[in-house]
């Protein structure tokens, strides 16, 4: 309760210039993080798909695969997740 009131004393004491910044500067930073995960999932994405045609070249089907169609149905299921607003996943 006391870190609220805590808050709303910040707040208060904050000019709207201060917060317009500090929103900003929030969104700003959080835009280059998502960048760099974004950059990280595509490397491991592509070496995903060099092992997957290493293997396809060595003769083995992963499609008979069990664990690899669970892992692809995981998949889909995660990035139906990521296309709802943030404010439905909140």
């Amino acid at each position: 309760m006391a870190e609220n009131e805590n808050n709303d004393n910040k707040k208060e004491n904050m000019s709207k210039e201060e917060e317009i910044g500090f929103h900003k500067g929030s969104l700003s930073t959080l835009s280059k993080e998502r960048a760099e995960l974004l950059k990280m999932v595509s490397v491991v994405e592509q070496l995903m798909q060099m092992h997957v045609k290493a293997l396809n070249d060595l003769g083995v089907d992963l499609l008979k695969d069990k664990g690899i169609k669970d892992q692809n149905k995981e998949k889909s299921k995660q990035k139906d997740k990521y296309k709802k607003p943030i404010e439905d996943l909140i």
